[in-house]
């Protein structure tokens, strides 16, 4: 068994791909937000990518932590370099393992944050990225305004120099490099927001506008926000996964990442200070990213929420076994093909057939192991932006709508909190609460989930919305899941 470190690279399996470039020639171009499973598997193996074709060792990663679980993940990057084993698990069994030595460091801003606000003030750090999830961006889910009531927020407003939040570390660190004459870097969020850059230019300017006016008027001024679509699905690392790559290629990794091997970056040109050429490396550098993104949220996570929910109350447990159920097939194509790509615009170069065909591939990996638990998570956050678009667009147009309307009554029904087995559902939502307590009256008064207006707006106002959401719930409580897919497929 060999300890992942520096000095045993060239001791490892010899199946297993390790960096082809000096690591010690790589300087820091890029602090990173938000080290975790998927910026591993995404944005950090293609700096690796870039840097085995020789290219790129300006832009070594260096990350930063600011949640209190990341800590754990502090100590286990630092014990190994830095480095860590990518896992690719193809659907046929073949796994390919690959170590990643893009990331050189690991910062974790509660131990001392001044030292986070120095390294980007430093004038080679040109991009600041994130993968802090949608809540790490602290905006209001209907009204989409920065929360700026927020303990840790308050604190950092008054105690700028030691902040505790990315928006105080990160606006301190624009404010110093403006006071230094240093040119202000690019923030790029990576994170699986529609218009995430966007919302990080709004978010970040609210918090440094109630900061300092000015401050926020030149950052809106001098500092680029590049929307990006990202997509790869990578699952939690399980102790699963550390124990078969112990036995099937002698590493001793604290925390290896797991992934598909579809991977796609779709990224706009829009940076003040450089960027790398990532498009040696198969990342999409576009002027407009919108038209991929919607193709990704309307058909790959609306479809998501497609299946988990009538998966999971059907009996199964992972995604995969959904997608291997010719009945559940059909019935996700047919939501992609009549109700989400009817919602979308050209998308250049991509053969939208083609792309439908994939997701199913993808979705019936059984070496991914997704969950539907997962899967059926945070679905308050979800279902607005990713599902319900679909409908008012198909309902304004008069298309189809009927498959996405029954996806929102298994939501009203998972929420119920039991499957049809009797076994109780862990609702995870930060609406749990509120939720299930309007999903105990589904059956006494059906319309009671959609009457919720700050999720579903006047939805529960147009007939053919709430016709298609009804038949389908009924069928949900007196035929059960299977059945009512059945139905939705088969007419």
């Amino acid at each position: 068994m060999m300890n992942l470190s520096t000095t045993h690279l060239d001791r490892l399996d010899s199946r297993v791909a390790t960096p082809g470039y000096d690591r010690s020639s790589i300087t820091a171009g890029i602090i990173h937000f938000g080290v975790g499973g998927f910026h591993r598997a995404h944005q950090a193996m293609y700096l690796d990518d870039l840097m085995n074709q020789g290219q790129g060792l300006d832009w070594g990663i260096v990350g930063v932590g600011v949640m209190p679980n990341d800590r754990t993940m502090h100590a286990a990057l630092a014990a190994q370099d830095y480095l860590y084993t990518l896992v690719v698990k193809h659907p046929d069994g073949q796994y390919d393992a690959r170590v990643i030595g893009s990331l050189i460091g690991y910062l974790y801003a509660p131990d001392d944050p001044n030292a986070v606000i120095e390294r980007m003030a430093d004038p080679a750090i040109r991009i600041v990225s994130l993968t802090v999830t949608e809540g790490g961006y602290n905006f209001h889910p209907v009204t989409g305004e920065f929360n700026v009531t927020h303990t840790d927020v308050r604190y950092d407003l008054e105690h700028p120099e030691k902040p505790r939040t990315t928006f105080g570390l990160i606006t301190e660190a624009l404010s110093r490099r403006r006071q230094r004459g240093i040119p202000p870097f690019t923030i790029m969020s990576c994170d699986n927001i529609q218009g995430n850059g966007e919302v990080a230019h709004r978010m970040f300017l609210a918090f440094a506008r109630q900061r300092n006016a000015e401050l926020g008027d030149w950052m809106d001024r001098n500092v680029a926000f590049p929307n990006a679509m990202v997509d790869r699905i990578t699952p939690v690392t399980t102790a699963a996964d550390i124990k078969d790559l112990n036995e099937r290629f002698s590493i001793d990794d604290r925390w290896p990442v797991v992934c598909e091997p579809f991977t796609q970056w779709v990224l706009e040109d829009r940076f003040v200070d450089g960027r790398p050429p990532l498009e040696a490396v198969g990342v999409q550098v576009v002027e407009n990213v919108e038209p991929y993104e919607l193709m990704k949220l309307r058909l790959l996570n609306a479809s998501h929420q497609a299946l988990c929910y009538f998966g999971y109350l059907s009996g199964y447990r992972y995604a995969h076994d959904v997608c291997q159920d010719p009945l559940f097939v059909d019935f996700l194509m047919g939501y992609m093909e009549c109700e989400g790509s009817p919602t979308l615009a050209e998308v250049p170069g991509v053969d939208l057939a083609d792309y439908r065909r994939t997701l199913i591939e993808r979705f019936a990996n059984p070496e991914i192991k997704d969950t539907l638990a997962r899967l059926c998570a945070e679905s308050s956050d979800r279902i607005p932006k990713w599902l319900l678009p679909v409908i008012r667009h198909q309902l304004e147009t008069g298309g189809e709508m009927h498959r996405a309307a029954a996806v929102v009554a298994s939501w009203a029904r998972y929420v119920e909190g039991q499957d049809e087995a009797g076994e109780a559902i862990a609702v995870v939502d930060p609406l749990k609460d509120s939720l299930m307590d309007i999903a105990a009256h589904n059956r006494n008064n059906p319309t009671a989930f959609i009457e919720n207006r700050e999720l579903f707006g006047d939805l529960v106002d147009n007939p053919r919305f709430r016709d298609a959401y009804l038949d389908a719930l009924n069928r949900l409580h007196t035929e059960g899941a299977q059945a009512t897919v059945d139905a939705l497929v088969n007419g």
